[in-house]
């Protein structure tokens, strides 16, 4: 009787290094292939793609909200986030126009305010450096005598990564409602 209960309890012990090691395999097949999931969505070109999309998507949206509003009581602050927003043509534009435009501003005493209600990237050349977006806002607009007035307006902006940076290079309305043909 000892002697069964002695050759059933060494076949354990025979199992036990058995499972052991299978269950060794089993760990570091999973760690394997985690790894090279991990590796391989780290270095996944679509995933950079996504993120410069959203990166120039946020700048633009940022952008277009800062150009649609400014303070005449804040003036220099304002007109200074707008040239801190932009590059290119309508940097040097915005800087060259700056004193007739504080001058139009001052006399007319208004504010605006730009909210954006909706945006959307509509190309990304990511190695050029250059995106085109689409954003929708709601500008209000209060005159000298407290009147307010709400516009609701689509522009269109492209953006230039300078320093790493997504800022406008160009911005203007964007047309609404079909083209006719013919």
């Amino acid at each position: 009787m000892k002697r069964a209960v002695r050759l059933l309890h060494a076949g354990r012990l025979r199992r036990l290094p058995a499972l052991a090691l299978v269950l060794t395999l089993v760990a570091g097949g999973f760690a394997a292939w985690a790894g090279q999931d991990w590796y391989r969505a780290a270095h996944d070109e679509q995933a950079e793609y996504a993120a410069q999309r959203d990166a120039a998507l946020s700048a633009g949206e940022q952008a277009v909200q800062n150009l649609n509003t400014l303070d005449h009581r804040e003036l220099k602050r304002g007109l200074d986030l707008w040239e801190s927003s932009t590059t290119g043509e309508l940097h040097e534009q915005l800087a060259s126009g700056r004193d007739e435009f504080t001058a139009q501003v001052k006399e007319a005493k208004t504010v605006s305010t730009a909210r954006v209600l909706s945006g959307a990237v509509t190309e990304l050349d990511d190695r050029a450096g250059r995106a085109r977006v689409l954003v929708a806002l709601r500008v209000t607009v209060e005159a000298a005598d407290g009147a307010k007035s709400d516009k609701d307006s689509r522009m269109l902006g492209e953006l230039t990564r300078t320093d790493g940076r997504w800022k406008l290079s160009a911005l203007g309305q964007a047309p609404v409602g079909g083209t006719s043909t013919g």
